[in-house]
């Protein structure tokens, strides 16, 4: 039965993420293909975060991180590594990682989510989705229904 349970909390948070990927879709944000090649990856991330509640007992969630270009991720981490200091590529990284997150939370804030900064130390910019907006609403931006 606990297979069932899994499956079904499973099953939620992935159409959760789904209705994310549809506003930030709708407000016209490029997204992130799930499956993508990392070095392809530009724009907006949506995953259902599955691990913690396998291995911690604690809910899934859904996350969202921005990817800027290949090769400004690839610029920034190498200055980075080699201890440059802040280069113009960490800084923009930065800037652009912060910017995005906080369009983001606007975004799902606007469509009705319930959405803040993510708490992980290793994952400073990412966008936590706590919930979304009730159920059987239709989103602002499908076809009104027919009279």
């Amino acid at each position: 039965m606990a297979g069932t349970s899994d499956e079904s909390v499973k099953v939620t948070f992935e159409r959760l993420a789904q209705r994310v990927r549809d506003e930030l879709a709708a407000a016209g944000l490029p997204l992130v293909t799930p499956g993508l090649s990392p070095a392809l990856a530009v724009g907006a991330e949506v995953r259902a975060v599955m691990w913690n509640h396998h291995f911690h007992g604690e809910d899934p969630e859904v996350v969202v991180s921005w990817k800027v270009s290949p090769q400004l991720r690839s610029n920034a981490m190498a200055d980075a590594r080699q201890g440059r200091g802040v280069t113009p590529a960490i800084r923009q990284f930065g800037e652009v990682q912060i910017a995005m997150a906080a369009a983001i939370i606007a975004i799902l804030s606007a469509a009705g989510f319930t959405v803040r900064d993510h708490d992980n130390d290793m994952s400073p910019f990412d966008v936590q989705v706590l919930a979304g907006p009730e159920p059987g609403g239709q989103p602002s931006w499908a076809f009104p229904e027919e009279p």
